[in-house]
């Protein structure tokens, strides 16, 4: 009986020394991303220049460059993940990615499912259309006579929803939404639609590489400032993202960036 008391007595011991030795856990998304040397980010890589895949398969754009840039900064590396883009804001929400670029605005209703780095960038709306369109397009509603196409869960989208769709301007048949921008942009190509409404500089790109587009009107009245999402209630990780955006800023190396990508 003494000798199965003095074993039970060990095994305790031995259970609370491998405890004690056994690494803690993260105390937060900050600490993991660190721990595992890697920071899954996510992005839709149809929104050329911004984001993107090669004839190789790797993702390149202004917003590539610039994640793997802060990721270098944190001292760990970039895992990437390809998804639509209206779904990256409840993949960060859940935590399946620790944080996504891909070209976000600020939204009051994305910010109830996701917190946001400082901006690195400021971007206008752009109207694209066919090159043989012969309407007229002055100011942003003026879209709401034609066949409107937009890419899912943007800014945009949300837009033209609340100021022209509710209002009774237009008519819900008359608006087609898109998972990707450049299907959206063959549309308007092909005449299924008569317009476009974006980001200026990936319509530009769009219209550039696909050709027989060009852009109507550029404005801001959805657009702006681009910013990173991540998880929410995660101030490490937010501080030390805006670090990295704050000095590659004060370097020079975001203005590089746009003189690179946005010629």
């Amino acid at each position: 009986m003494k000798r199965l008391v003095i074993l039970v007595t060990l095994l305790a011991v031995a259970a609370m020394l491998l405890a004690a030795c056994a690494p803690a856990a993260p105390a937060n998304r900050l600490e993991a991303v660190k721990a595992a040397g890697k920071l899954v980010v996510g992005t839709s890589p149809d929104y050329p220049p911004f984001e993107s895949k090669d004839a190789s398969g790797n993702f390149i754009g202004f917003d590539v460059e610039l994640m793997n840039a802060v990721a270098e900064k944190m001292g760990v590396t970039v895992e990437w993940t390809d998804m639509p883009f209206d779904s990256l804001v409840a993949a960060v929400q859940t935590g399946k990615l620790d944080a996504s670029i891909s070209a976000f605005n600020y939204d009051e209703e994305r910010a109830k499912q996701v917190d946001f780095t400082q901006a690195y960038y400021t971007a206008m709306d752009g109207f694209l259309v066919a090159d043989t369109f012969a309407g007229s397009i002055t100011k942003a509603e003026d879209i709401a006579q034609y066949k409107v196409g937009v890419q899912s869960g943007t800014v945009q989208a949300d837009w033209i929803d609340e100021n022209l769709v509710q209002p009774g301007l237009l008519a819900t048949e008359n608006l087609l939404q898109y998972e990707r921008v450049d299907q959206a942009a063959l549309d308007v190509k092909a005449g299924r639609i008569d317009v476009l409404m974006g980001d200026n500089i990936p319509l530009a790109a769009l219209a550039e590489s696909l050709g027989g587009l060009k852009m109507a009107f550029e404005d801001t009245v959805a657009s702006g400032e681009f910013m990173l999402i991540l998880p929410k209630e995660e101030p490490e990780l937010q501080a030390e993202l805006d670090k990295a955006i704050t000095a590659l800023k004060e370097e020079g190396f975001v203005d590089e960036l746009a003189q690179k990508w946005f010629k």
